[in-house]
C-alpha cells in the first residue's frame, strides 16, 4: 500500500493495532544517494567505517521506506503480511523558525530510481514530512512561548501594550500604509466579511503594518496577523477582535490548528517512534545505512563518538536482524553463492531450502513473490521477511529433534542479533550493537606510501618473493597490502625497508600515526620524508648492506635471508633485476601471482585505484546496490606500468550493482 500525506493519518491509526500483533518487522529504504567522501576501505575497523558514513552519506536523503508487518497464525502454521511503502519528503510547517532542510543528490542514484519507475513527482508533492526530536522540541517552544503572549496581550487593558521606539516610515511606503490603514476602517465599518486579506508586500512593510495598526486602532477591535497561502506567500490578514471571549476563542483555535500543523511536521517520525515502543524485531537486508538514515533524519544528528552511536541503535532499535550478515556465516555461506537481495531469494527458494509463503491480509496491502518488484522499498522489505523467516526454519531443520517453526523469540535466531553487516569490510565485517567489536589480527597487512605513478602490478612485484598478495588502495600514493602466507610477515619486516622510494610499515603503526599516537611522518611522504626512528633504522640497514649491491648479490643475499627464516620457501629468487625503484627502467618476469581465496570478493569503492587481488576471480557479488543505493558503477581496474609490452594480470571489475547491498 503507498503512503503518501494524504491518507497518512489513517495509516498511522492502522499501525497502532498492526504493529503490537505482529510476529516481527522487516523494513527497507531507498535514497537520494549513498555516499561521497573517503572511500570505505577494505582494512577499516567498525569504526572507521561508521565515521565515513556518518561523514560521507548522511547528506543524501530517505525518500522512500518500506514497511511490511508478518504475522504468523499458529492454529493453521502459517504466515501473513501486510506491507507499506511511505513515500518521505520534509514539508516546513507554517510556523515561523521552521527547519528548511538541504540535502544532496547523486546523478547516479537519481538515475536508477528513474529507471526502475520511481514515481519523483509523488515524493515531492505528496511525501510526508518527518521533524528529528531537537526540531520538534524547539518549534512546540516557540508555539507555546507566541501563545502565552497573545493570551497575556488579550487579557490586558487596551493601550497598556508595552512601549517601543516606533520606526519611521520611509516616504516610498507612506501611501501603501495609508492605503492600508483605509481599507482596514472601511472593514470595520461593515460586518461582512468575517476577515480582510491585504495584498502581498515584504516584510519590512508588513512591520510598518502591524506597527502603524497598532498605534490607529485598539486592539480591543482589530486583530491583525500574518498567513502563508497556498502558494506559499504571505500576506496579512485583518479581523474583528470582538469580546475578550472571543478573542480566547479564537486564540485556542490558531493554537490548536498550529498544533496539529507541527504533528504533520512530525509526520513519519511517529511511524517510526510506534516501531521503537513495539519492541519487535526489525530485520533487514545489509541495513546499516537504513538505520544511520532514519536514526540521523527521525531522531537525533548521528553522533560522532562510536559508542554513542551503538547505544543510541539499541535505544531506538532494542533487536535488529540482518539477513545480509546472517546469510554471510557459515552455516548458510556454503549453500549460498551470492547473498544480493534478487539472488539469495532464489537460492533459498531451492533445495535444500524450502522458502516461505506469507500471502497479504488485505488485497492491495501487500505482494506476492512473483510480482518482481525490487527497487519498492516495501517490495524489498517482503522479500527480506521472506528471506529470514526461511533461513530461520532452516536452522530448526538442523536440529535433532527438528524445530519448526522458528520464531524471532526462539533461541537459535540470538547468534544472528543485533549484528550489522559491513560490505567490503575484509575480516571484521560486522558492528556488534551489545557487545565490542571482533577483534582481529592483522600482523600479515603492511601500509606502503609510493610514487604516484605506481600501480598494482608494481606493488605485487615488490612484495613477490613473499607470494600472493591483496592491495587494498588508499590514494594515488598509499595502499594496504596484506600476504596471502601471514607467516611472511616477518620476512617483509627485515627486507623491504631499505628504499628511499617507498616506506613499508606494519598495519599497526600505520594505525597509531592515524589516531594521532605517533608523530611519524613517513607514511605521509611517499617515503621521501622520515621520522627519527625510521632514519635509525635505515643506518642501521644499510651499514650491513653495500650501497649499490648488483642484481646477483642482491638476489643471493635475499634467498639467504629467506631460507634462514622459512625453510619452506623456494631457493628460485624471481626473475627480475633489481628492487623496484622510482624513475628506474624496470624488466619484469611472468610470474603468476596465485589469488588469495579469502579475499578475492574484496574490492574498494570509488577510487580509480580500486583494491584489487594479483589474480582477482570473484566469489560472492555483493549486492545492495542493485537497489537505488547505487553510486553508479565505479569499476575497480588497475592501471598498467608504462612498459605497455607486459602483460599485466586481469582484475576483476565490479559492476554497479557491487555498490552497496
Amino acid at each position: 500500500m503507498e503512503v503518501t500525506r494524504g491518507n497518512f493519518r489513517e495509516v498511522l491509526l492502522k499501525l497502532e493495532r498492526i504493529l503490537p500483533a505482529a510476529e516481527f518487522l522487516a523494513i527497507d529504504g531507498e535514497f537520494t544517494g549513498l555516499h561521497t567522501g573517503q572511500d570505505v576501505n577494505a582494512f577499516d575497523t567498525p569504526s572507521q567505517y561508521y565515521s565515513k558514513l556518518r561523514s560521507g552519506s548522511m547528506d543524501f536523503l530517505l525518500v522512500q521506506f518500506g514497511l511490511c508487518a508478518f504475522s504468523y497464525d499458529k492454529e493453521n502454521d502459517k504466515y501473513t503480511h501486510q506491507a507499506y511503502n511511505f513515500y518521505i519528503f520534509p514539508k516546513s510547517p507554517q510556523i515561523r523558525s521552521a527547519p528548511d532542510p538541504r540535502f544532496l543528490c547523486q546523478s547516479s542514484s537519481i538515475e536508477f530510481l528513474a529507471s526502475e519507475g520511481f514515481d519523483f513527482n509523488k515524493v515531492f508533492k505528496e511525501g510526508i514530512s518527518y521533524l528529528t526530536q531537537p526540531e520538534e522540541q524547539k518549534l512546540r517552544e516557540h508555539l507555546e512561548e507566541k501563545h502565552k503572549s497573545c493570551n497575556n496581550t488579550i487579557s490586558s487593558s487596551p493601550g497598556n501594550e508595552d512601549s517601543f521606539q516606533p520606526i519611521p516610515i520611509p516616504d516610498e511606503y507612506v501611501s501603501t500604509i495609508e492605503d492600508s490603514c483605509a481599507h482596514i476602517k472601511t472593514f470595520l465599518a461593515s460586518s461582512e466579511p468575517e476577515e480582510l486579506v491585504l495584498g502581498c508586500c515584504n516584510a519590512f512593510v508588513r512591520k510598518l503594518i502591524f506597527q502603524t495598526v497598532g498605534q490607529r486602532f485598539d486592539s480591543s477591535v482589530v486583530q491583525l496577523e500574518s498567513r502563508l497561502t497556498d502558494k506559499r506567500n504571505r500576506v496579512m490578514v485583518v479581523t474583528r477582535a470582538g469580546s475578550v471571549e472571543e478573542r480566547k476563542k479564537k486564540q485556542q483555535e490558531k493554537k490548536d490548528k498550529e498544533l496539529q500543523d507541527l504533528e504533520d511536521a512530525v509526520g513519519f517520525t511517529s511511524v517510526l517512534r510506534k516501531i521503537s515502543e513495539s519492541g519487535k524485531l526489525v530485520v533487514g537486508h545489509n541495513m546499516l545505512l537504513d538505520v544511520c538514515h532514519v536514526i540521523n533524519q527521525c531522531y537525533f544528528p548521528l553522533p560522532e563518538d562510536y559508542s554513542e552511536f551503538k547505544e543510541m541503535v539499541r535505544c531506538v532499535f532494542p533487536n535488529l536482524l540482518d539477513t545480509k550478515y546472517m546469510s554471510d556465516l557459515p552455516l548458510f555461506k556454503d549453500k549460498i553463492s551470492s547473498n544480493a537481495l534478487g539472488h539469495l531469494f532464489k537460492t533459498l527458494s531451492e533445495e535444500p531450502f524450502k522458502m516461505c509463503i506469507a500471502k497479504s491480509e488485505e488485497d492491495g496491502h501487500g505482494y506476492s513473490s512473483l510480482d518482481d518488484k525490487y527497487h519498492e522499498a516495501a517490495y524489498d522489505a517482503y522479500i527480506t521477511g521472506l528471506c529470514f523467516i526461511t533461513m530461520a526454519n532452516h536452522l530448526g531443520s538442523l536440529q535433532k529433534p527438528e524445530v519448526n517453526p522458528v520464531l524471532p523469540s526462539s533461541p537459535l535466531i540470538n547468534p544472528y542479533m543485533n549484528k550489522l553487516f559491513l560490505l567490503r569490510v575484509q575480516d571484521s565485517p560486522y558492528i556488534n550493537l551489545i557487545g565490542e567489536d571482533p577483534v582481529v589480527r592483522r600482523d600479515h597487512v603492511f601500509f606502503v606510501s609510493f610514487p604516484k605513478e605506481w600501480k598494482t602490478y608494481d606493488l605485487t612485484q615488490l612484495f613477490s618473493p613473499f607470494g600472493s598478495v591483496f592491495v587494498a588502495w588508499l590514494s594515488d600514493t598509499s595502499a594496504y597490502v596484506a600476504l596471502h602466507h601471514r607467516n611472511q610477515a616477518s620476512l617483509v619486516r627485515k627486507t623491504l625497508t631499505q628504499s628511499d622510494t617507498y616506506t613499508v610499515m606494519t598495519y599497526a603503526a600505520h594505525q597509531q600515526i592515524q589516531d594521532g599516537i605517533t608523530n611519524c611522518k613517513c607514511a605521509h611522504s611517499g617515503g621521501k620524508s622520515l621520522c627519527s626512528s625510521c632514519v635509525r633504522k635505515r643506518v642501521v640497514a644499510k651499514q650491513s648492506v653495500p650501497s649499490s649491491p648488483t642484481a646477483s648479490v642482491r638476489k643471493r643475499r635475499l634467498i639467504e635471508v629467506l631460507q634462514e627464516d622459512s625453510p619452506e620457501v623456494q631457493t628460485s629468487a624471481p626473475k627480475r633485476k633489481r628492487s623496484l625503484s622510482f624513475g628506474d627502467k624496470t624488466t619484469y618476469s611472468n610470474r603468476i601471482i596465485d589469488p588469495i581465496p579469502e579475499e578475492q570478493e574484496m574490492d574498494i569503492v570509488g577510487h580509480t585505484k580500486q583494491a584489487a587481488s594479483s589474480q582477482v576471480t570473484g566469489d560472492r557479488v555483493s549486492d545492495k546496490n542493485t537497489k537505488a543505493k547505487s553510486t553508479g558503477g565505479i569499476n575497480s581496474t588497475s592501471s598498467s606500468p608504462s612498459d605497455d609490452s607486459k602483460t599485466q594480470p586481469k582484475h576483476k571489475q565490479f559492476e554497479e550493482s557491487d555498490m552497496w547491498d
